[in-house]
């Protein structure tokens, strides 16, 4: 490594520079941008001012560049300082189109911007990478550039550039000479090994300073920049932007965690800025494995196979053929959008993903098929609906990926997706029909399983109607045949028992129908919802219209017939709707283990409640209630980590979602002042006293904890983040599942 000390001037008239296509496109904003003239029109105020006998000079900044030979020529491949570069040109390209003198206008665009000597396009000098090479080039060549940032910096520069020059009667070549004033250090690097300046890990330390480099970023990086510039940038522009980066945008880190976790046949945390290098380490042990791998091009080919594949799976609409059937076509998709989308599942991905490469191209010459193929996806989506409405979740991201390494079994037919599932421990079960149906008879359907009962009750009627129902439309909603509120002629319907047949029922599976009237209906007497819905096209009207009365033995047996309606629409083959369909020889006591980080931790403590709360593996709290978790937790950052930090109302904000999540018992009483409406239960004391009248504190610390179970985990979730806690040094026991009801 050496080091020169040059000016801007200097440095870009004398050499060709080359952006490597792993850089991030050009993102300096109005702000920067304004920073930058300002740094220059102190320059050049400082070279009019006659008062000044020691002019003003400006350190720019430090550039670390790479050399590369070709022959006579070479180029210096900008390792950091990419955006301040651009930045610079962008401004001399202003002031030459700014300029009439043709004699200057091309001493500027033959000293900066092109060179006889450079091997890229039209000998400009400075190759940008792929997203912002046409708009640079387009500004170089004076023709028009496409809409994007590129351009909207130059316009700026314009505009900056022509008011200074109208109110001080600015030459460009006082511009110019500011440029010279403008100072950098330039760091030359040695590739050798022993001198340990490899570019990537250079590329990757400056970085960690600023925004951090995503997953993609890292990826694409280590597989960019041991090639040579040419190739890299022929690799980078003819396969990997097209076939992976332009093909799922903000997906693609989320794309190389569940590639990977198909590949290993491991579980790999979800994609974070706290573990983005963790990940990324297991990537390079994965593409440098000899035995998988002869060399990098067999990674770029093996890689971009899959990205159409996964955007199919990430992708609400699928706009491509997936299956030359149309029919079959058209189920695959609306199975993986109920996978994926309806369910939203992220624990299959990478299984399906598996599927999908055995469908499309076929491996080791095995093809799945189209009728397994959806089978497949069936007997999925049943297992995930079952589990979803009795509030299970827990443990499917870390072993549904070890499904993976039965993708080519499954293909030869040597094992189906329900021996599968139905051989998973007990925390993982396929529920039987008896499970599901005990739950849905006494279930408040409508409120535990809210996410999922226009997806239920659409199926439902896709199935006995055999046509395809938009449940997606908001124009079709749930309609509560025993509406909400229990109106006189309600109470009159439903006779003497009124009261407790409303609270028990009101939810109920038996009392819920999709319907195109919902706002129509409201809590209207039960003829007139019967002659509202003689208009309907929906199949559920027909037992709705088939009775005289709704009253709880109508509900029920309604109730009756949607249970039975689920389990033929969600079903399994007769051997496995009764028998337990978990490995009972295994219990996985890990799976009622979670951290607050987790995926999908929503689901997993929905219905749930706390027995122990252990912060790194030492500190244990036995716990009731998530309000206890939240106190417990909030007590341990209060005499473990800086207490102010969390006080701060910009975190709160994040935390809580208010700026009162935290508050002094003097703040607290001023709130019951203001808003006399607010619960004195929806605030406790960091020791865990109930709030009442005459006993807040003044000094004492008081702590928001009226929320749900997925916003405590949401909550702790933060605060762990705040504080910089790895994901695994805060855990949460949960009570066993038999005990959730």
């Amino acid at each position: 490594m050496k080091t020169i000390s040059t000016n801007l001037h200097e440095m870009l008239a004398k050499n060709i520079f080359y952006v490597p296509p792993f850089q991030r496109a050009y993102a300096w904003t109005k702000n920067e941008i304004e920073r930058y003239f300002s740094d220059v029109m102190r320059i050049v105020t400082s070279e009019l001012d006659s008062t000044q006998s020691d002019k003003l000079e400006h350190f720019f900044g430090t550039i670390v560049l790479k050399e590369e030979k070709e022959g006579f020529d070479s180029k210096y491949i900008i390792v950091d300082g990419q955006q301040r570069l651009t930045t610079t040109l962008l401004f001399l390209i202003a002031l030459r189109d700014l300029e009439v003198d043709i004699t200057i206008r091309k001493k500027i665009t033959d000293t900066f911007l092109k060179s006889p000597n450079s091997p890229f396009t039209d000998k400009i000098k400075l190759k940008q990478v792929t997203k912002d090479w046409e708009a640079y080039k387009a500004l170089i060549n004076e023709s028009e550039p496409p809409k994007g940032i590129i351009n909207s910096a130059y316009q700026l520069f314009k505009q900056l550039i022509t008011r200074q020059r109208d109110t001080l009667s600015l030459s460009t070549n006082q511009y110019i000479v500011a440029l010279s004033k403008m100072n950098v250090a330039v760091i030359f690097l040695d590739e050798r090994p022993h001198k340990g300046e490899d570019p990537q890990v250079i590329f990757e330390t400056l970085n960690s300073l600023g925004k951090p480099l995503s997953l993609a970023d890292l990826v694409r990086n280590y597989i960019l920049l041991k090639l040579p510039s040419f190739h890299q940038t022929n690799t980078y522009e003819n396969v990997w932007y097209p076939k992976v980066e332009s093909v799922l945008l903000d997906n693609t880190s989320k794309f190389i965690r569940d590639y990977l976790q198909y590949k290993l046949n491991k579980p790999i945390k979800v994609v974070n800025d706290a573990n983005t290098k963790e990940i990324y380490q297991v990537f390079k042990d994965f593409v440098n494995n000899k035995s998988i791998f002869n060399n990098y091009n067999e990674f770029i080919e093996d890689i971009t196979r899959y990205p159409q594949w996964y955007k199919w799976i990430t992708n609400e609409y699928i706009t491509e053929t997936i299956s030359s059937n149309s029919t079959k076509d058209k189920e695959i998709k609306e199975l993986l959008r109920n996978i994926f989308h309806d369910i939203k599942s992220e624990a299959f991905k990478p299984f399906v993903l598996g599927l999908l490469e055995y469908h499309q191209t076929g491996k080791n010459g095995l093809y799945l098929g189209d009728e397994k193929f959806v089978e497949t996806l069936q007997y999925i989506r049943t297992y995930l609906i079952r589990r979803r409405i009795l509030g299970l979740a827990q443990g499917e991201n870390r072993e549904i990926v070890s499904l993976c390494k039965n993708v080519e079994s499954l293909v030869k037919g040597n094992v189906s997706i329900l021996d599968l599932l139905s051989k998973m421990f007990y925390a993982l079960r396929m529920p039987n029909d008896v499970e599901v149906r005990e739950y849905l008879e006494d279930a408040d359907f409508y409120k535990e399983s809210t996410r999922y009962v226009k997806f239920v009750l659409g199926k439902i009627e896709e199935y006995n109607s055999k046509v395809s129902v938009n449940f997606r439309d908001p124009k079709i909603t749930i309609e509560h045949i025993m509406p909400k509120e229990c109106t006189p002629e309600w109470k009159d319907e439903l006779g003497p028992g009124y009261g407790r047949i409303h609270s028990e029922l009101l939810h109920n599976i038996g009392n819920l129908i999709l319907t195109e009237f919902n706002s129509e209906m409201g809590a209207k007497p039960f003829k007139e919802k019967q002659e509202k819905l003689k208009k309907s096209n929906l199949s559920f009207r027909q037992f709705i219209l088939s009775v005289q009365k709704w009253d709880e033995d109508t509900i029920l047996a309604h109730r009756d017939l949607m249970i039975q309606n689920f389990l033929n629409t969600f079903s399994l083959p007769e051997e496995y709707k009764n028998k337990n369909n978990w490995n009972e020889y295994s219990y996985d006591l890990t799976t009622d283990i979670i951290s607050p980080t987790e995926q999908e931790i929503d689901i997993i403590v929905e219905h749930r409640k706390p027995r122990l709360l252990i912060i790194d593996d030492t500190l244990r709290y036995e716990v009731k209630t998530w309000k206890e978790v939240m106190i417990k937790f909030i007590r341990y950052i209060y005499k473990h980590h800086d207490f102010n930090t969390i006080l701060d109302k910009q975190n709160q904000n994040y935390i809580f979602g208010r700026e009162c999540g935290i508050i002094t018992g003097i703040e607290l009483k001023e709130k019951y002042e203001r808003e006399p409406t607010v619960a004195k239960r929806d605030y406790r004391s960091i020791d865990n006293e109930e709030v009442t009248k005459n006993n807040i504190k003044d000094n004492q610390y008081y702590i928001h904890t009226l929320m749900s179970a997925p916003t405590c985990m949401t909550r702790l979730s933060r605060m762990m983040e705040i504080f910089n806690m790895p994901d695994e040094s805060v855990k949460i026991h949960l009570k066993p599942l038999k005990e959730k009801r």
